[in-house]
């Protein structure tokens, strides 16, 4: 369930419930939603009697007060559960260093160079001389099987076909694991055969792989990582691809050819780390702002209440 506050489209199989009470409002309907979630959790893609009929007779657990709906409370809540999670965002990008979203001047030259550069400015590389396939020992668990949340000794996230969460959507234990990172992961049988840059640990469990740079020289940083993820999916991220139409493991991405930038013939590594150290300022920026706004405005909420 989700609370869909601007205009939309919706196809079939989808269910739009409409507020009959004039109180309802954005800033409440979180707590509905999790209010609703309850009584609707054990039903299922096939529970045959999903119809208008039973969620209209499904029962909710809601605060009042007075003998009505407590409505002050419930935006309350919500604007202090908020409030709590901006502040740990607003920790977490101070201490990281990303509150700091300023270009230098290096970087707004890259990202002018970046418009301008012309195919002399790139070079064709095939991804087998760059890359090599990390071994992974097979673990002898099935995805069903496995927790999508860390528990008691099921805490290291675990690679499959999926494009959801950079693919990391279950737990297993780190014990007789193949525990890997700083690596490219990709997809092996999938509707999207996107790569991700994979910085924390993880291991994989089925239908995907990762690779990690060969040559000796050059280790790539995170940051170089990133940028060559983005040139890979631009042969291997295609609309022609498709769990029917597979773009097939390894053997066939090694073959793929990519394209990097150069400077005197070598792979202009120091561009890519500017380059992506730019984009990540941008994007931190709205990050930032929205953090800051939210903050104030909740602060403004609580005090009210």
């Amino acid at each position: 369930m989700f609370y869909q506050e601007k205009p939309y489209f919706t196809g079939d199989k989808i269910k739009v419930l409409k507020p009959k009470i004039s109180k309802f409002n954005k800033n409440n309907a979180q707590f509905f939603l999790v209010a609703m979630r309850k009584p609707f959790e054990l039903f299922s893609w096939g529970t045959s009697s999903y119809n208008v009929d039973v969620i209209k007779s499904q029962k909710l657990v809601l605060p009042v007060k007075n003998g009505e709906i407590d409505y002050d409370f419930m935006e309350s809540f919500i604007a202090e559960l908020e409030a709590q999670r901006i502040a740990e965002l607003s920790a977490y990008l101070k201490v990281s260093g990303f509150d700091n979203y300023e270009l230098s001047e290096e970087e707004v030259n890259t990202l002018e160079r970046f418009a301008e550069l012309g195919d002399d400015n790139w070079g064709t590389y095939i991804v087998g001389n760059l890359f090599e396939k990390v071994t992974i020992k097979k673990l002898p668990y099935k995805a069903k099987e496995l927790p999508k949340q860390p528990t008691d000794d099921y805490v290291l996230p675990c690679l499959t076909s999926s494009f959801q969460n950079q693919g990391l959507n279950y737990y297993a234990p780190k014990s007789g694991a193949t525990v890997i990172s700083n690596v490219i992961s990709l997809p092996s049988n999938s509707d999207v055969y996107r790569a991700y840059y994979q910085s924390r640990d993880f291991t994989v469990l089925s239908d995907s792989y990762a690779i990690q740079w060969k040559l000796a020289e050059n280790k790539p940083t995170p940051n170089q990582y990133l940028f060559m993820v983005m040139c890979i999916n631009k042969v291997t991220d295609l609309p022609i691809y498709s769990y029917k139409n597979k773009l097939g493991g390894w053997n066939v991405v090694k073959h793929k050819e990519i394209r990097l930038p150069e400077k005197d013939g070598k792979i202009n590594f120091a561009f890519m780390e500017t380059f992506i150290s730019a984009m990540k300022k941008i994007a931190i920026k709205d990050v930032v702002e929205y953090s800051n706004a939210k903050i104030s405005a909740t602060k403004k909420v609580v005090n009210k209440t």
